[in-house]
Order: C-alpha cells, then structure tokens, then sequence
C-alpha cells in the first residue's frame, strides 16, 4: 500500500502526485490524502482510468481515496493521461468553447446573462464540430442547480457533448454539490483539451 500526502494542494497537483507514482511503481494499492472534495473527485476518476477501483472516505475536513489495481498487471493496466475522452466519432474540426463567466459581456448585468442564456441555446447551431465546453470561474454557475440553461446543457451532455467544469472553481463557490451536469474536473484537463482542440471560441 503506497500513500499520498496531497493535503494543502490543489488540483491538478493531487493527480500529478498520484500519476509520478503510478509511472515510477505500479503499486496493486493506493491512498491519496487530500483537503478538498474537487480534488477527490479528480483523483478518483484518474485512477479509475489506471484500472483501479477506488472508495471515497472523509473525516472532518480530510478526504482520502483508497484505490485497488483490478489487475495488478502494468501490462495489463491502461497507461492514458488525464485527459477528456477521445470523440468516437470523427468530425472535420474540434471547436472548443470556454465559458469563464455567467454572462456575456460587459455593461448591463441582466442584459448579460440573457445573452449568455440565448447563447447556451443556440450552441446545437455549431453542428458536429463543437467538441468541448469548458466552464471555469464564474462560467461553473451555468452547470448548477437553478441555471437558467440547466436542461440545454443536459440535452448537449446527451447528445454527446462532453462538458468539463472546473472542480476547484466550484469548491470556491461552494458549489460542488449542486453541479447536475458535466464532469468536474481540473486544470490538467482543460489544458490537455486546448491543446487538441482545432479552434476554441473564449467568452
């Protein structure tokens, strides 16, 4: 059993600890000790893409994510990133699309979110080329419970978009529990998306 400090950190550098682990040793377990539950649900879903299964504790204000290889094998196990999932289908262009706000531009604050909520419906109009969107900062607001564009961005999720919203913007808004769409995630995430993505659209 190896263990993981990862307290005082925040994401990525939970999941970078555990990944420089998992490439210097292939340990059949593992625990990584963390303060905040958007870098749980990160590490978590990394390790579970390294063929571990994992169970989530918490005392007080310390979290930790006990992780067990399925297949003790290193041959055996996946070697992939954390990063967003490849497309299965293929498309001409990959259009990202970065949300780091509620509301589209500046000036009036209720103008601005009808335009953002305008804008969130007319999204399906991008076609097959829109393969990520992002919500970072104020943007993580549009994936809560209450959103104006809750069901659109649902509807998106379904239809196979895939949406990637900032876990440690959401612990700041101490929202993590009210996110209902999308994946949380982190800035290794978002930075591996931008870097495949042919286009990305920043609002």
């Amino acid at each position: 059993m190896k263990e993981i400090d990862a307290r005082g950190l925040s994401c990525p550098a939970p999941v970078l600890q555990t990944r420089a682990l998992l490439q210097e040793e292939r340990p059949d377990s593992v625990t990584v000790r963390i303060d905040n539950p958007a870098s749980q649900q990160n590490v978590k879903r990394f390790l579970e893409s390294q063929g571990f299964e994992t169970i989530l504790e918490n005392e007080g204000e310390e979290y930790r994510v006990m992780g067990r290889l399925r297949n003790p094998s290193w041959e055996d196990a996946p070697r992939s990133d954390p990063q967003p999932k490849p497309v299965t289908k293929e498309k001409e262009k990959k259009i990202l699309v970065m949300c780091a706000t509620d509301r589209m531009g500046f000036g009036d604050a209720v103008l601005g979110k009808k335009l953002m909520v305008n804008f969130i419906k007319t999204l399906p109009e991008m076609g097959p080329d829109l393969w990520r969107l992002v919500l970072v900062n104020n943007g993580v607001k549009l994936a809560v419970e209450g959103s104006e564009v809750l069901e659109d961005l649902k509807r998106l999720e379904k239809e196979g978009l895939t949406i990637l919203v900032c876990g440690t913007c959401l612990n700041h808004f101490a929202l993590l529990g009210k996110k209902q769409v999308g994946e949380t995630t982190n800035m290794l995430d978002i930075v591996t998306a931008l870097q495949l993505a042919d286009k990305t659209v920043n609002l």
